[in-house]
């Protein structure tokens, strides 16, 4: 079981009256580097929480069991060869899944896998009482990969992940996939996703300065979570569950901008964690696949880009031309 010396603050806000519709826990939480035991008890912590307050799903950030790379090679790789989830099934068979229940039914988890030659894979897995969470079918491989990941880790290229749940259909993202708006229309368009789930780590600190007209700010990577979470949410008529890291990585220094939380398909946040501390964030009651359609009889973008856009045969595309 879980230590029960991890404290965590916990807000709830409900979206509706009725609890046939699943309650989402996010854990706005950062990962201790280098500790993979005390990473174990944290989200162990987390998903006692969870289930006590009767989420349905617990999700978690990109590498919360890891912590994320660092510069200093041979040293970060000795770390992470101990941190893959090959390393950790017996852990998660014994301490994890036993506290799933009737209630809180799955744990979305993003950890490192071995890959090919001497990258990771970074994977996100969904672990149920019943599920084999290392099956292809049950994990997503991130797709596009910044640039210190990709001296550790191998892309997962054309791979996705949409799962149907009783609430929706729900496909999953990690971090800066969220920057490619073909990806999202895939979901959206070709997989009729309700809601993507999205885990990152996402910096906060970048500076953008425009100085004649006095624009500047040095969380430009924070502004962007914020806006892209929305955005997509907006443009593609889906939720949007966004889980991230948050504080500051011990050896790195690297500042994790948090903010996790939902965004409902009219663009609007509903709700959000801090950006600085830990927090476990529970959205009661979330009446996905029912209000997407809500939000759409309004304006149904998808009826009028199918319109003008049209599938291109064998392929994830769409064209305009006559093919």
């Amino acid at each position: 079981m879980a230590s029960s010396k991890e404290k965590y603050f916990v807000s709830e806000r409900f979206f509706s009256d009725e609890q046939s519709n699943p309650s989402i826990g996010l854990a706005n939480i950062h990962a201790s580097v280098p500790d993979i035991e005390a990473n174990k008890d944290k989200i162990l912590r987390a998903v006692e929480i969870f289930r006590e307050k009767k989420a349905k799903v617990a999700v978690f950030p990109e590498f919360s069991l890891s912590g994320y790379f660092w510069d200093d090679q041979p040293e970060c790789r000795r770390y992470m060869d101990k941190a893959v989830i090959e390393n950790h099934v017996d852990w998660i068979e014994k301490s994890l899944k036993p506290l799933l229940n009737d209630d809180l039914g799955a744990v979305v988890l993003n950890n490192l896998e071995r890959g090919p030659g001497d990258k990771y894979l970074n994977s996100t897995f969904t672990i149920s009482m019943d599920s084999d969470y290392l099956k292809h079918e049950n994990k997503y491989t991130k797709t596009f990969l910044p640039t210190l990941e990709k001296v550790y880790t191998d892309t997962g290229k054309d791979d996705r992940l949409v799962l149907e749940a009783k609430f929706g259909r729900i496909g999953f993202t990690t971090c800066y996939d969220f920057m490619f708006s073909q990806l999202l229309l895939e979901y959206s368009a070709l997989d009729n996703v309700d809601a993507v789930i999205q885990l990152a780590s996402w910096r906060a600190m970048a500076r953008r300065e425009y100085p004649l007209l006095n624009v500047k700010t040095d969380i430009y990577y924070g502004y962007l979570w914020d806006l892209m979470m929305s955005s997509t949410a907006a443009s593609h008529q889906i939720w949007v569950i966004a889980c991230n890291a948050v504080g500051r990585h011990p050896i790195s220094g690297a500042d994790f901008w948090g903010g996790s939380g939902i965004w409902a398909p009219s663009g609007l946040p509903l709700v959000q964690a801090s950006r600085t501390t830990e927090e476990l964030l529970i959205a009661r009651n979330v009446n996905i696949r029912e209000h997407r359609e809500f939000e759409k009889d309004d304006f149904d973008y998808a009826l009028d880009f199918s319109a003008i856009y049209r599938p291109v045969k064998g392929q994830r595309t769409f064209t305009r031309l006559d093919v």
